[in-house]
């Protein structure tokens, strides 16, 4: 069955189809773990549509050594990796730039959740990805499970292993293809004992702890949920597409009917329980129907209701309608859920009156024969937690106010009729009864245009009976001599009353119109003076004004430190400071932040707070908090406008704009990182260029007289005195050579432009020359080295190994007493599954003061008390680069304070060589 699509939607779809063709499409070869073979199914995918004339670039291929993948690989076009600068080492990455310019059809990117190079022009690949599909290329990427934003936790509980690299949930639900890879839990296991999955040493590991055969079962259940999760979104998105109405039931999916009246738990429990049984997902919505005005009470019953439902695993939604029974059937065809379940409607009098049109229940199931409906009883009982009586603040406030506007409304309609009738009774006479009539509807319909049903009916009662008093015979009494009169005035009232009731309506629905249009435009208003400032002071007042505009509220805002501790962000003193809420409570403000959830007044946490609590939750991170305290002339007032408050849509409102806060603030976050990561790169430049000029300028003339001096300290003809000076200005000047070594290498090193020449060494011989350079300074000291036995051999640069253990040698003369002595050992030891030789050096010294242990491997970084002791801190710096471009790692091991220094490095041990035949 098919019904005629909606003009709104058709529009909408057409603009949505011609977005998505000037886009590019999203393939996404989605997988449960790690070497299932995600990327060889996309290379085999690629290496197809090559074969058909397409045009297909290799952007990023993340092989792991694997043969068969890298086979995969021949015959494409592969785009060059940039190389990008980070903490001393050259690292490749992505070249967005070359791929936009280059514009194939299909770029292959594996590994969507990457994250970039910090000083990339985007922070993660999957915004590298939207790039390229914006500017119409078409893409082929991988992903597992683990990284989608929403499932990251449930993974982590599963596995015990957190990953931070993710892609959020929208990037996958967008993606125009989704190709699951999926193999069993035991050929995987069997592919990673092969060495297909990871190199021997790391699949040893990964098979103690996340390769184990429960966690493989778990995610790929979680993988192939997620999947049918989103095949079904594509399912409902057809039906809507082409606006078929017939429920096509490829999942049980059941809605349940919240109503405003006291007992609806049991109905949600009852629900809950039926979607358990069923292993069906469940929806709560409640309809707001424009003809009904409900009470304080009954909003809040609603909200507590929908809060219920969604304790129990519910989505829940408020939407409104013109009809129940047609708005439910719309809402659960449209979420293609075939059973719906109602509680029993209430008999007597009420059910006597719905005679006509029929029950709700006889509604749905003549609208509705494709959709199950179950009718539950609902709970006689009062619970303690439900209100018996509107004794509370915001009802009692509500009352009053209701009272306050039926009274006005009573008089305005006894008002309207007098002057009506006055009217009438001078124009007696001049004017047909039938016009009479005409001026007493007038009158019903400017009442319920202003005060609505009560008070349009209470004038509908009175214009009849002041029709029939005064102008019908015989006049000054209600009885009537002409039967005809009898239908006259029955018709009178009935049209009175259905013209009060449809005015009524139509100002209720106006009334909506009205508040939906005006948050839209103060949402859109906000985004626009949003998106153009460029200072937080600017976002702050700008958040202030337009939430002081729409909720009449006093605000606050909380934004954190460094150390992540809240500070009250105090405004401008010219920008005013009408709409600041001073009376905050910062301890209240520290728990919303750390928490990430409301809390204050109106929530179930510390509500004896003055005002609200709202975190500025942005894509990242939390980037502050909000406090709200509504203002209003009078204390019923305000009671009513924090239960307004409470309401779905206005609550979704205040989040939609605390949003929109958090976001512009998260925007200008970044941006500063931008900028201050392009100034930081450019100093580097800069100062490696400077380093690397004075470097060469001043190593020519040092050794012209690092040669003279020894020629001078060598020439037997000159007095002692001025030999030795001969020979402390040689000394000083081979210092001054090191020095300018050290600039150089670490300008060389920076540039990325140093080449390892890989050897086979012993590190014995790497340590004895190093000792040998050193040979001088280590005069009156005892080197105790201890290097184990059969120690393996190390594929490294020996000149860099030997730089790198004659500067930590070197650290230890400077900084240790005299003659004390200096340790250095080397052992294998299995760190992180694979095997790594560990040397270190020790020495007696002071040793690193506490404040610097994690910063001593940055350039020019010296101790608290160098003073007094020659260099400019590159010695460490150098080491560290030199380690990490051999993939090792350096540090400082911990020692207590004043028993010395201890630096270590570790580095990887690749297969040995095979002996020489003799």
């Amino acid at each position: 069955m098919t019904t005629r699509p909606d003009p709104d939607d058709l529009l909408e779809r057409v603009m949505r189809d011609e977005e998505r063709q000037a886009r590019g499409r999203l393939k996404i070869f989605f997988g449960f773990s790690a070497g299932v073979g995600k990327t060889f199914a996309m290379l085999e995918a690629a290496q197809a549509l090559a074969a058909q004339g397409g045009d297909v670039v290799a952007g990023v291929v993340e092989t792991h050594g694997r043969a068969e993948t890298e086979a995969q690989l021949a015959g494409l076009a592969r785009l060059p990796m940039r190389m990008v600068a980070y903490r001393d080492r050259q690292l490749p990455e992505f070249d967005l730039d070359a791929a936009l310019e280059r514009k194939p059809g299909v770029i292959l990117v594996d590994e969507l959740a990457h994250s970039n190079v910090p000083g990339s022009r985007h922070a993660k690949r999957w915004q590298d990805i939207d790039e390229l599909l914006r500017a119409g290329i078409d893409v082929y990427t991988t992903l597992n499970v683990q990284h989608i934003e929403s499932l990251n936790d449930v993974v982590g509980q599963i596995t015990g292993i957190r990953v931070f690299e993710t892609v959020p949930d929208h990037v996958f639900d967008e993606a125009d293809d989704v190709m699951l890879v999926d193999i069993p839990p035991d050929e995987l296991l069997a592919r990673l004992q092969q060495g297909k999955v990871y190199l021997p040493q790391q699949a040893e590991k990964a098979g103690r702890n996340f390769f184990r055969k429960g966690n493989l079962i778990a995610l790929r259940e979680i993988a192939l949920r997620r999947t049918a999760d989103r095949v079904d979104a594509d399912m409902r998105q057809y039906r809507a597409d082409r606006s078929i109405a017939q429920l096509w039931q490829a999942r049980e999916r059941i809605v349940v009917a919240i109503g405003s009246g006291s007992g609806e738990e049991r109905l949600i429990r009852e629900a809950a329980r039926l979607a358990a049984k069923l292993q069906a997902q469940w929806l709560a919505v409640h309809v707001d129907l424009p003809g009904q005005r409900q009470a304080m009470e009954a909003r809040e019953r609603v909200v507590s209701y929908l809060k219920l439902a969604h304790s129990l695993g519910a989505e829940t939604a408020s939407i409104s309608g013109e009809e129940l029974a047609a708005a439910l059937l719309q809402f659960a065809r449209s979420r293609n859920a075939g059973k719906l379940v109602i509680g029993q409607e209430e008999g007597g009098l009420r059910r006597l009156l719905r005679w006509p049109r029929g029950t709700l229940t006889q509604r749905i199931a003549r609208s509705g024969g494709e959709i199950d409906l179950y009718t539950i009883a609902r709970s006689r009982t009062r619970h303690q937690h439900e209100p018996a009586s509107p004794d509370s603040a915001a009802s009692a406030a509500e009352a009053l106010l209701t009272r306050r506007r039926r009274t006005r409304g009573t008089l305005w309609a006894v008002a309207s009729c007098a002057i009506t009738t006055t009217l009438a009774f001078l124009l007696d006479g001049k004017l047909h009864p039938a016009n009479v009539i005409m001026l007493y509807l007038v009158g019903v319909m400017l009442v319920a245009m202003r005060y609505g049903r009560a008070a349009s009916a209470l004038v509908s009662v009175l214009s009849v009976l002041s029709f029939d008093f005064f102008f019908v015979d015989p006049r000054f009494s209600i009885t009537v001599s002409d039967a005809q009169y009898l239908l006259t005035l029955a018709v009178m009232l009935a049209v009175s009353l259905f013209i009060s009731s449809l005015t009524a309506r139509l100002r209720r629905q106006a009334s909506v119109a009205m508040q939906r249009e005006a948050r839209a435009a103060n949402l859109y208003m906000l985004g626009k003076e949003l998106s153009a400032l460029l200072t937080l002071d600017q976002i702050l007042e700008i958040g202030r004004r337009h939430l002081a505009a729409v909720f009449g509220a006093r605000i606050a805002f909380f934004l954190p430190d460094s150390a992540d501790q809240l500070r009250l962000a105090e405004p401008e003193q010219d920008s005013g400071a009408a709409h600041v809420f001073r009376n905050v409570d910062a301890g209240v403000a520290q728990w919303v932040y750390d928490n990430g959830q409301a809390a204050g007044k109106g929530t179930a946490t510390l509500p004896s707070a003055a005002a609200l609590y709202l975190p500025l939750t942005a894509t990242m991170r939390t980037r502050g908090v909000l406090a709200f305290a509504i203002e209003a002339p009078s204390e019923e007032e305000r009671q009513l406008a924090a239960a307004q408050l409470a309401l779905p849509e206005n609550r979704q409102m205040l989040e939609i704009f605390c949003s929109q806060i958090a976001m512009a603030i998260e925007r200008l976050h970044y941006a500063e990182v931008a900028q201050d990561a392009l100034v930081t790169m450019e100093s580097e430049r800069l100062r490696n260029s400077l380093l690397s000029a004075i470097s060469h300028d001043l190593r020519t003339p040092l050794t012209s007289l690092v040669g003279s001096a020894d020629v001078l300290a060598a020439n037997a003809r000159l007095d002692d005195d001025a030999r030795a000076m001969a020979r402390t200005i040689s000394e000083q000047s081979q210092k001054m050579v090191g020095l300018m070594n050290n600039l150089l290498d670490m300008a060389r090193l920076q540039a990325g432009v140093v080449t390892l020449n890989r050897q086979w060494n012993a590190l014995e011989e790497l340590a004895g020359s190093a000792l040998r350079l050193l040979a001088k300074a280590l005069e009156g000291r005892q080197v105790d080295t201890r290097i184990a036995p059969e120690l393996p051999l190390l594929r490294v640069d020996a000149v860099l190994l030997e730089r790198v253990l004659a500067n930590l040698v070197e650290n230890a003369i400077k900084y240790s007493p005299p003659g004390t002595p200096i340790g250095i050992s080397a052992h294998v030891e299995h760190g992180d599954g694979a095997p790594q030789v560990k040397v270190c050096v020790t020495d007696q010294g002071r040793g690193f003061p506490p404040t610097m242990t994690q910063h001593a491997f940055e350039k020019f970084t010296r101790g608290d008390n160098e003073s007094a002791t020659p260099g400019v801190g590159l010695g460490l710096a150098i080491c560290r680069a030199i380690i990490e471009a051999h993939q090792g790692r350096i540090w400082i091991a911990p020692q207590e304070a004043g028993q010395g220094a201890t630096v270590c490095f570790t580095l990887p041990v690749e297969t040995q060589p095979a002996p020489p035949e003799e």
